[in-house]
């Protein structure tokens, strides 16, 4: 690229027509000469492509204008600043801090060199894994699978394992499952075999799960002081480890069982009928049952009325106790309420009140059915009374002495008792009994 001239100097100077004579006439006339001063034009620089600019004379450019030694960039974009932050180029520094990225390599003729430095390669390093005292996996693995116990996330627990856990010791986490799930509800044992079933493979093998097993069945004198059942839910999880494929079905088979105690034996005789049952691999699937928050409502509902009917049959309360915490819904604790209620109502028998009266004292002493979900139990009663009320003529009445027999013993809450429907006067009093209540209004079956 070359740079044009675009006006010569001639062209640049400009004459007044008014004093052209004067400039003619020479330089001796200064007075007229001062009248007209000559204007000069800026000289103007083009850039052209060699091949357009044929007969154009060129000239160079100032030095301030060289574009050989410009850093600026000729796209006409950028701010000037130099290439690769100052580090390209020769004879410069680098970028800051590139010096510590270069490898340094010891000279061996050095006289600061020492042959028995890290750096020089005569000494090599390996990874060296320390094994954890069995004490400490134990201790380790305990909140982990408590934990998962709470959010049933099998990844996350296996993650948290594999910080601490090696292969000699992986034995300790099944049996520490096992032995932590004993303890536990029958949904935790349904987590704590599904757990088992994920971990297979990752962190222990089917080796390590028999031995695990085989020291479970070792202890279980000791076991079962502390939960009497220990052989039956020790013979679930061998049952239900097989159906998961686990185990091998010769676990249950060896004939070195018969050396083991009464207890032991007790639990490798059940997995083998468990096994042994017609599509007992399937049923074993629903060893533990399922989960309240599983089962359907119609199914619960169903239960809960088995449920009052023989503790009405049986008056047994601490069985009825028993059979609310299996079912494991405290969700659903107020259509337990609803129930006991309505068959309150219904019964018409102040015997049968007394029981039930008797059994919702006893949840809410326990704990077991939380204010809240009592008190939700009596005012769906009392949103459905117009309903009731055609079935049961009393019902107003069954449902007033119930709630005072109930008051009496536990406290409800103010909602149910504001809500609660006050006695008509028209249908239980007539005008000439003074206010009395007859004796024929309230013919119950004592």
């Amino acid at each position: 690229m070359e740079v044009d001239r675009i006006a010569s100097d001639s062209e640049n100077v400009a004459v007044d027509e008014n004093d052209k004579s004067v400039v003619e006439g020479g330089a001796g006339d200064a007075a007229s000469s001062h009248t007209g001063r000559i204007k000069r034009k800026n000289r103007k620089y083009g850039r052209s492509n060699s091949k357009e600019a044929v007969g154009v004379v060129s000239t160079p450019l100032p030095k301030y204008r060289s574009w050989k030694n410009s850093r600026r960039p000729r796209n006409g974009h950028g701010r000037g600043l130099p290439k690769k932050g100052g580090a390209g180029g020769k004879g410069v520094w680098g970028a800051p801090g590139c010096e510590l990225l270069e490898e340094y390599v010891e000279d061996a003729n050095d006289p600061n060199y020492d042959s028995e430095a890290v750096s020089n390669g005569d000494i090599e390093f390996k990874q060296v894994i320390v094994e954890a005292d069995p004490e400490e996996v134990v201790r380790k693995s305990e909140p982990v699978i408590l934990e998962y116990f709470e959010h049933g996330d099998t990844n996350a627990a296996a993650e948290d394992l594999l910080e601490f856990v090696t292969a000699k010791r992986s034995h300790l986490v099944c049996e520490t499952i096992v032995e932590i799930a004993l303890d536990h509800k029958p949904s935790h044992c349904e987590m704590a075999s599904v757990l088992i079933s994920d971990l297979y493979g990752r962190i222990f093998s089917a080796k390590d799960i028999a031995y695990a097993f085989e020291r479970l069945m070792e202890k279980l004198p000791d076991l079962v002081l502390d939960t009497p059942d220990a052989a039956v839910l020790l013979s679930n999880f061998i049952a239900r480890c097989v159906a998961d494929d686990c185990l091998p079905p010769r676990f249950v088979h060896t004939p070195s069982h018969k050396e083991l105690n009464s207890h032991a034996r007790q639990a490798i005789q059940r997995a083998e009928t468990l096994l042994s049952m017609k599509q007992g691999l399937v049923r074993l699937d629903n060893i533990w049952g399922v989960g309240g928050g599983i089962r359907p409502v119609k199914w619960l509902i169903r239960q809960i009325q088995l449920l009052l009917k023989e503790y009405l049959t049986s008056g047994d309360l601490a069985e009825a106790m028993r059979c609310v915490r299996e079912l494991e819904v405290p969700h659903f604790h107020h259509e337990l309420v609803y129930e006991t209620v309505l068959l309150a109502v219904e019964a018409i028998n102040s015997s049968v009140e007394e029981q039930l009266c008797t059994f919702l004292a006893e949840l809410r002493r326990c704990v077991i059915v939380t204010p809240d979900q009592m008190d939700r139990g009596f005012l769906r009663v009392l949103e459905d009374m117009s309903d009731i009320v055609l079935d049961v003529p009393l019902a107003y009445i069954m449902l007033d002495r119930f709630v005072e027999r109930c008051q009496s013993k536990f406290r409800l809450g103010d909602d149910v008792l504001k809500r609660m429907p006050t006695r008509g006067r028209k249908r239980f009093v007539s005008e000439g009994d003074g206010g009395a209540i007859k004796d024929h209004a309230l013919k119950l079956r004592e």
